[in-house]
């Protein structure tokens, strides 16, 4: 079983439920009658392998303690004692997770029964389902197992026999799983720190003499050290090559050739039909050992593997290494976000590369098979961040690996969506259409507290406008389940104002354009960073072509855009001191990204720039001689310390079961970021002035 480690999403879980049965309810004075089990796997109960074992007190049963679990003196008397029990205990168990109802009793009893036997109980991380429906539903008169079971519709049977019982605390704890998600308790270290928090309950447990049932979370060691370079540059950064396509009629010897005197590895194949094949030097190899020269005389067409597998151009190396791992491969065509191939890639240029499990990340999402894949792969991210920062990774070159695993797990959701959809008889997509993440996504400059921004554009009509909602449904509620939630603004293609044909967007960017009202800002700052993750390049490149046409024509929305800044300024307080909230913690989103980006946005626009990247909105300005220099690089800079301080306190947060968001502790920092901190601010003071004077200014001369 993999270690656990705090991220590991609930959803998922590999855990042991089990209960007990006693001969009282003291824990400094009952003994051990009986032991239940049940195993989750993935987050699913398997009934395949249950656990039972009654077990020999050593003294007389108390009739009262009979007359509730039915286990009398002649029930046990052949049953073994408490190490024998223990030791069948845990081995069924191992080290996985231990979930119990009312867990700090049953962790009690076993601690009593091995200080009894000299035997020293394993330490095992805990959950208490008891807590966990505090923190679900803290009204409830009470939380027993029968008063949860029964707010939440389980089936009550077998009452007060061990193996029943943890059963029905398994249920108890998945049926549970979608109220915690509703409170942002989505992984076992975020389901810890919650339950810690609940100290009127844990006092009456430590009152009652039982062991607390949330330990500390233990360390997850040194982290290991990563090769940095797949994670820092793109594919299109080493494959340099231009493709060389060759006819299906070509004959095999005359490719050979021409991969001889281009030194290349490889070449693709046209069958003329769209589709597209590849022949390597090992076909070659392979089709001369088995046939001799005659194979030469073959055509491509008859020896290519196709369909081709590909890479895009814009994806890190990281991918290209884990899809050439899990496929067997050494040669991959190279896309551009068209489809349009435009390079090839071999495992050649990979040699300088070392390969590690972080590497596979992009291709466990591409490749899970369950919801539980998704939510596992996914959970590994701020793992692989956090190893990456030690590396020196920059925490604007990570919120791109982040915004391209979350593309594709948008794209792996809408194609999940589809099967679906026409599993459920609603048939495949009517149309051709495009899913398109927004906002920070789109922009490469997601962290570590994503939520939902996506859209759908499709080429159909109205009456396709249907399907197209119920997949924009199945999708997001998709990604909400395995770690991205809901939208609060409703920015999703599941609403109909973010779905839609072609003529439909249209009409809506006409009105954002030529109509603009202070509500319509939210949807232009968050459509205008928009980016395809799957379907149709072509209806997603004609919408961002007449997007980016009617926003520079547009002077009065981009004025607005701009006035959204006038509301900003510094955040200070007295004696220059930075203005935090009751914790101590200064939102760096709203208070100094807001300003970078919106202003990088407002500006792009307005001279039809179609970066979408703030700091290649910012370089393009530069390159066009908008704007001083130094105001520029002063804006660059701060946005690069901003993200830095939020990604970091994410990664602490996220190591102490907090829930991750924008707020940074201020007091947390050393003294010279926190100068450099309150210097960026203080350079952004002009920005609002900035952004409305070079909004329509020509470019320098």
């Amino acid at each position: 079983m993999p270690a656990l480690i705090a991220t590991d999403p609930l959803l998922a879980l590999d855990a042991v439920v089990f209960d007990t049965e006693t001969t009282g309810l003291d824990p400094g004075q009952a003994r051990l009658l009986q032991i239940g089990a049940v195993r989750l796997v993935a987050g699913h109960l398997d009934e395949t392998t249950t656990f039972e074992t009654k077990v020999n007190p050593g003294i007389a049963i108390p009739p009262a303690s009979t007359a509730i679990h039915g286990l009398g003196d002649g029930d046990v008397a052949q049953a073994p004692g408490f190490p024998d029990a223990y030791a069948d205990f845990q081995a069924y168990a191992g080290e996985a997770v231990l979930i119990g109802h009312n867990v700090g009793f049953d962790l009690a009893i076993l601690a009593r029964e091995g200080k009894l036997s000299g035997i020293v109980p394993a330490s095992s991380r805990v959950l208490d389902t008891r807590l966990l429906g505090e923190l679900c539903f803290p009204r409830l008169a009470g939380f027993t197992l029968d008063a949860l079971a029964s707010h939440l519709g389980l089936a009550v049977v077998g009452r007060h026999d061990a193996l029943a019982d943890a059963r029905l605390t398994a249920q108890l704890f998945l049926a549970l799983l979608p109220h915690l998600r509703e409170r942002s308790i989505r992984t076992f270290g975020e389901a810890e720190a919650a339950c810690r928090q609940l100290t009127r309950a844990l006092e009456g447990y430590a009152r009652a003499g039982w062991v607390e049932p949330v330990r500390p979370t233990v360390s997850e060691g040194a982290l290991a050290r990563i090769d940095a370079y797949p994670f820092r540059h793109r594919v299109k950064d080493i494959a340099t090559l231009a493709p060389v396509t060759l006819p299906a009629t070509t004959s095999l010897g005359a490719a050979t050739e021409r991969m001889a005197k281009q030194g290349i590895s490889s070449v693709f194949v046209d069958f003329g039909t769209g589709e597209t094949g590849i022949v390597t030097e090992r076909d070659v190899i392979r089709q001369i050992g088995t046939a001799g020269p005659v194979a030469l005389a073959k055509s491509l067409g008859e020896i290519a593997t196709r369909p081709l597998l590909t890479v895009p151009a814009e994806a890190y190396i990281y991918r290209a290494i884990g899809r050439m791992e899990r496929r067997h491969i050494r040669h991959l065509g190279v896309v551009d976000e068209a489809g349009h191939l435009v390079g090839a890639l071999s495992a050649r240029d990979l040699l300088r590369l070392r390969a590690s499990d972080a590497l596979a990340l992009g291709d466990a999402i591409d490749t899970a098979n369950t919801l539980a894949d998704l939510a596992r792969a996914w959970a590994r991210l701020p793992g692989v961040v956090a190893r990456l920062r030690v590396e020196g990774v920059t925490a604007a070159e990570c919120a791109g690996i982040i915004s391209r695993e979350i593309g594709a797990l948008t794209r792996r959701a809408a194609l999940d969506a589809e099967k679906k959809l026409e599993a459920a008889g609603l048939g495949p997509p009517p149309a051709r259409y495009a899913t398109l993440v927004l906002g920070s996504a789109g922009r490469g400059e997601s962290l570590l507290v994503p939520d939902q921004d996506n859209a759908t554009i499709h080429a159909g009509t109205e009456q396709d406008d249907a399907w197209f909602l119920a997949h924009g449904e199945a999708m997001t509620a998709l990604l909400h389940e395995i770690g991205i939630p809901l939208c609060k603004g409703g920015v999703m293609a599941r609403n109909p104002a973010w779905n839609g044909h072609a003529e439909t967007w249209s009409h809506r960017i006409r009105s954002w354009t030529e109509t603009t009202t202070p509500d319509d800002l939210l949807a232009v700052d968050i459509f205008y960073d928009f980016r395809i993750v799957h379907g149709d390049a072509g209806l997603a490149a004609t919408l961002a072509s007449e997007a980016r046409g009617r926003a520079r024509e547009s002077r009065a929305m981009v004025k607005l855009l701009a006035a959204q800044l006038d509301r900003w300024s510094p955040p200070f307080a007295m004696f220059g001191r930075l203005r935090t909230d009751e914790d101590g913690r200064l939102d760096l989103k709203k208070s100094g990204l807001f300003p970078v980006v919106a202003a990088a946005r407002c500006l792009a626009l307005s001279h039809g720039m179609p970066a979408r990247n703030t700091a290649e909105r910012l370089a393009a300005l530069r390159a066009a001689r908008i704007g001083a220099d130094r105001d520029l690089s002063a804006m660059e800079q701060a946005q690069a310390l901003f993200m830095e301080c939020i990604l970091d306190q994410q990664l602490a947060d996220i190591a102490k079961g907090q829930p991750p968001s924008t707020r940074v502790d201020v007091a947390a920092l050393n003294s010279e970021r926190r100068d450099a901190l309150k210097d960026a601010l203080k350079a952004l003071a002009t920005v609002p002035a900035m952004t409305h004077d070079l909004m329509f200014s020509a470019p320098a001369g």
